[in-house]
């Protein structure tokens, strides 16, 4: 298992980053790989997001040193969401059986936790986030039948998408994490456009579902003082508290989506007119 360490960046520096950099300390470009677990530590709310990829044998979550404890999850909550072929998570000898874009909820003080490919020549890709909880909550397995489902935006402006809502108070309790994922429709490529900050949320986004001579523009930073990243298949986005979050395709694709902070409203979110970006 690897584990890379982000610290927070303050936004007057990061005017002043140029894309290498801008790339370094907010993109996440190697999610999964095979046959191995790799996590990403922010310090942004100290959320950790990240990829198992179990070949043949199974793959353990352990704790690495940035975590500070015996166990991953001794306090913290887990979310996992798979986007690739079947698999199954093991949680204290439990089984659970998780097809593409199932999901599953782990509460604080699960011990051990294994992730499994049903076939190793289609195997599973778990994308993880975990966040501290200062609560044991139920661990829940989540279809996509069970998510909430919403069907915001048109055609004439380019976003019309689903949105899927698993660990979110409407479905599953946690202590601050929330995750879901979106599915921008055929036609369509813009996603959170008109853009929003949430000053008392971090956010990540891992883009997915994307053929791999395509890009997402991912757009960041200050309402004011905006900046963008090239994001290719299955590469996740660290994003601030005080920066913008939106994304336009080359063509369409797909989204996970997770927030930890000081409260789990979805709708809590500051709204940047278009004409005020710069």
């Amino acid at each position: 298992m690897q584990i890379d360490v982000r610290h927070a960046s303050h936004p007057e520096a990061v005017r002043d980053f140029d894309t290498e950099t801008l790339r370094r300390h907010f993109l996440v470009e190697t999610v999964f790989a095979s046959g191995e677990i790799r996590l990403t530590y922010s310090h942004y709310d100290r959320m950790v997001i990240g990829g198992a990829t179990p070949l043949g044998p199974g793959l353990t979550l352990t704790a690495p040193t940035a975590i500070g404890q015996e166990t991953f999850l001794a306090e913290r909550e887990l979310g996992a969401l798979n986007i690739g072929g079947a698999g199954r998570i093991i949680v204290d000898g439990t089984n659970y059986d998780l097809a593409k874009y199932d999901c599953l909820y782990v509460g604080k003080g699960a011990k051990d936790i294994r992730f499994e490919s049903a076939d190793a020549a289609n195997p599973a890709k778990f994308y993880l986030v975990s966040t501290p909880a200062h609560q044991a909550h139920p661990t829940v397995l989540l279809t996509r039948e069970k998510a909430r489902h919403l069907t915001p935006g048109e055609a004439a402006t380019a976003n019309k998408r689903s949105i899927y809502q698993f660990i979110h108070p409407d479905v599953c309790q946690s202590c601050q994490l929330t995750l879901g994922f979106t599915m921008i429709e055929p036609g369509s490529v813009w996603n959170t456009m008109p853009a929003h900050t949430h000053d008392r949320r971090m956010e990540a986004y891992l883009y997915f579902d994307l053929e791999a001579e395509q890009r997402v523009f991912h757009f960041m930073g200050e309402p004011q003082q905006t900046r963008h990243m090239l994001v290719a298949n299955e590469q996740a986005v660290i994003s601030p508290p005080w920066s913008i979050h939106s994304g336009a395709g080359t063509k369409n694709y797909s989204f996970i989506w997770a927030m930890a902070g000081d409260n789990k409203s979805f709708t809590d979110m500051d709204h940047i007119a278009i004409a005020d970006l710069r």
